[in-house]
């Protein structure tokens, strides 16, 4: 069965390791940020981390709705806006991915309105460079364009992935078998088996220790 769309599943340990590298290459600048913006959600847990490398207790967040899953809405809009004033202050926004570009122009449009910051970066695990935008800083590249499922959005994008199908799999085997043919996705066993029942597959019961 041909792929019609190429998915890469990251583990939490690789995606620790793609933090690790996002502030290596940040802090080799000499950029330090006085405070960190995450943009919702996916750039909650990186910008989380990224904070903790950096010793900083000065963490926001902004809710920018673009995707649910792989399906993408018409345009980039701030749901949830900035509630701190960032005038004169160094800015690092994050973001997990940098997909179409959008998130991260709606995102700016609005920073620039909360206060005369004294630089605005921006920050990525992943640029793609299909990107219209193009981020100050990020951990990896991705030439050819696949959908990351990061290890906090694996049953929504499953979800997605799996509605898709002609025929949406019963059990846990079966999924895996499809998501291998049809995306070249490969998502650990245990996962699979730990999200089952919000996936509606069945499975042996697993025992996370």
């Amino acid at each position: 069965m041909p792929i019609n769309k190429r998915c890469e599943y990251i583990s939490w340990n690789r995606f620790y390791g793609f933090c690790a590298e996002l502030h290596r290459r940040i802090a080799s600048t000499g950029f330090r940020p006085d405070i960190i913006v995450g943009i919702a959600r996916g750039g909650y847990m990186p910008a989380r981390v990224l904070a903790d490398f950096f010793d900083l207790m000065n963490l926001a967040a902004i809710k920018v709705e673009h995707y649910h899953g792989p399906r993408k809405s018409s345009r980039a809009i701030v749901r949830h806006p900035l509630p701190v004033d960032i005038t004169g202050q160094k800015v690092l926004v994050v973001d997990d991915v940098s997909d179409s570009g959008d998130s991260f122009e709606a995102a700016l449009a609005h920073l620039r309105g909360c206060g005369d910051a004294a630089e605005l970066r921006t920050a990525v695990l992943h640029h793609k460079l299909t990107s219209s935008y193009r981020p100050d800083f990020h951990a990896a590249r991705i030439v050819k364009w696949r959908w990351i499922v990061y290890p906090w959005a694996v049953t929504e994008d499953l979800n997605v992935l799996l509605d898709k199908m002609p025929k949406r799999p019963a059990s846990v085997t079966e999924a895996d078998r499809l998501l291998r043919e049809q995306y070249g996705l490969v998502i650990p066993k245990r996962v699979l088996a730990l999200v089952a029942d919000k996936l509606g597959l069945t499975s042996m019961p697993q025992k996370y220790t």
